[in-house]
């Protein structure tokens, strides 16, 4: 098996990240395999797939290009840059990184990638360029119209991560952010069941990156920053979010009902603000509203207040998605 060992300073430094790039990539990832995990993404490779297709048949250059860098069992280094350890980079500012990756550079990853020798037609110099436009034709066409709302489920996963991690520590947190990941204990965290050799890294900067397509990989700027892309928890992966019912919305106002209908499983008020986009002081009122109608109820897990749907809550929207 594939593992880390990580000591306490680096955990103490390590941070949850949002990258448009990596939620950009993650989305390449979902085009290349054509099949979905959720409604929601379905409907979305729906809406995006044929162009996407169309774009790789009038270019075979990079169509063979990104099958050799999404390998089966390693993506391509130079397509995955490990996001910055401080503030937020720009879509723009992540993929220039791939841009300005150097040719031999490429081509070496894509070796790996490949597990194999690479292509007579891919001994070229421009597959970084070639790469990054593609990447920027993703973002562009098909993530960017909806970032606004896929940041707030990306923020969303962090609180609850972040929560787990404050009330269970790094195993509770780790177990269960991605498929062959998790805390082995003495410092060592393994991070997939490949037979790797394991790495040291005291004195990195740890950080975990959140996606909403299921998918993920591992990234390192070595020695300064590794990385841990995942996808988000459950139906918070869900980008387009469950639709509020019209007759539902018409009874308890719009913003009340998402509210309720998003509390199909636990969250604070910390993670609806983050998915709904509402302010803290709306998502109290309507909290509020609904508490005093019995429609929620509120527990303590720990540090966190958690809200949830009772009985009747549940029967009033079920009620009103199966009408």
């Amino acid at each position: 098996m594939g593992w880390w060992q990580v000591n306490a300073d680096t955990l103490a430094r390590s941070r949850f990240v949002v990258s448009a790039l990596a939620e950009t990539t993650a989305g390449l990832l979902t085009l290349g395999r054509g099949t979905a995990a959720h409604p929601g993404e379905r409907a979305w490779l729906d809406v995006h797939l044929p162009a996407y297709r169309d774009r790789l048949a009038a270019d075979p250059i990079t169509a063979l290009l990104v099958q050799a860098a999404l390998g089966r069992r390693w993506i391509a280094d130079f397509l995955v840059p490990t996001p910055p350890g401080e503030g937020e980079a720009t879509f723009d500012e992540e993929v220039h990184r791939v841009r300005a990756t150097r040719a031999e550079n490429v081509q070496a990853d894509l070796t790996v990638s490949l597990d194999g020798p690479l292509p007579a037609v891919l001994d070229r110099p421009d597959l970084a360029e070639r790469a990054a436009d593609l990447l920027a034709w993703v973002w562009e066409e098909t993530i960017r119209p909806g970032w606004p709302r896929r940041r707030r489920i990306l923020e969303a996963d962090v609180v609850a991560r972040s929560e787990r991690l404050s009330q269970g520590g790094w195993a509770a947190a780790l177990d269960v952010m991605r498929p062959g990941m998790r805390w082995l204990g003495d410092g060592r965290l393994q991070i997939n069941a490949y037979d790797r050799p394991p790495r040291e890294l005291s004195g990195a900067q740890l950080l975990f990156v959140p996606v909403t397509p299921r998918t993920g990989w591992v990234s390192w700027h070595v020695p300064h920053r590794y990385a841990v892309v995942y996808p988000c928890l459950g139906p918070l992966a869900e980008a387009d979010g469950p639709a509020v019912p019209e007759a539902l919305g018409r009874l308890l106002g719009r913003g009340r009902a998402g509210v309720l209908v998003l509390l199909d499983s636990p969250k604070s008020t910390t993670q609806l603000v983050a998915l709904t986009g509402q302010g803290l002081g709306s998502v109290g009122r309507h909290l509020k509203v609904l508490l005093d109608a019995r429609l929620v109820r509120r527990q303590r897990a720990g540090r966190s207040v958690l809200y949830s749907r009772t009985n009747i809550g549940q029967a009033l929207v079920e009620g009103q998605q199966d009408g």
